[in-house]
């Protein structure tokens, strides 16, 4: 689950940023209104967390810029009066919550909004033996979870939402990384490996197709 997170206040997005990823998300963050707007349609998001107030402006101006991009918007404030939720909620906002806040509520209010009727989270996925729910961030063989860090999750997840078509390795690299994080030569290559021997008895393969990028396709159980 990629997320954009948009708070100026340095430590707050640090300390942020850290705990989501620890919770398995995928996150890029930045400190203003002009640097989000520029992450925009380069990266696909599936929800943003916004700040009320920025130093560049009122956070809430971005949210029909995210609506448009097919974003939900989770608003972060300080100010937890009645009045202030109610403005932000009027203003677009998908969900609301009051800082300083639990990461575990907000990743829980995260998968909350991607499982509401009309969010464009991809529904339960199915392959062979194999079962991806992306709102639970969890995939099972048959009816045992696999254990996957978020990175080898995310890669099985692009992977199911194309199978049988390739998926090619730019696309790879967006979904599994920020913007901001330098990526090896080999790591890609690194992630595939794990995940492949992950899934060996699910029966399922992934077929590498050299200088394009890989598929997701089903071979014999063992």
């Amino acid at each position: 689950m990629h997320i954009l997170l948009i708070e100026d206040e340095t430590d707050l997005r640090v300390m942020a940023v850290e705990g989501l990823r620890r919770r398995g998300f995928v996150v890029d963050a930045v400190g203003s209104l002009a640097a989000a707007r520029d992450c925009l349609g380069v990266v696909r998001l599936d929800a943003a967390i916004v700040d009320r107030r920025l130093s560049d402006g009122e956070g809430l101006s971005l949210l029909p810029e995210l609506a448009r991009h097919g974003v939900p918007s989770l608003v972060a404030t300080a100010y937890g009066d009645i009045e202030d939720r109610i403005a932000g909620l009027n203003a677009g906002a998908d969900d609301y919550i009051v800082k300083p806040y639990d990461l575990d509520e907000v990743a829980a209010r995260l998968r909350a909004l991607l499982r509401r009727p009309g969010q464009r989270m991809a529904p339960v996925l199915m392959q062979g033996r194999l079962r991806l729910d992306p709102a639970a961030q969890q995939a099972w063989l048959s009816d045992t979870p696999l254990d996957l860090g978020r990175r080898e999750f995310a890669l099985l997840q692009l992977l199911m939402e194309a199978a049988p078509n390739v998926v090619v390795r730019d696309t790879v690299q967006d979904r599994l990384y920020t913007l901001d994080e330098a990526v090896s030569p080999n790591a890609l290559e690194a992630i595939v490996s794990r995940l492949r021997r992950r899934l060996a008895p699910a029966g399922c393969e992934i077929e590498n197709r050299r200088g394009i990028g890989w598929r997701l396709v089903q071979g014999e159980v063992p």
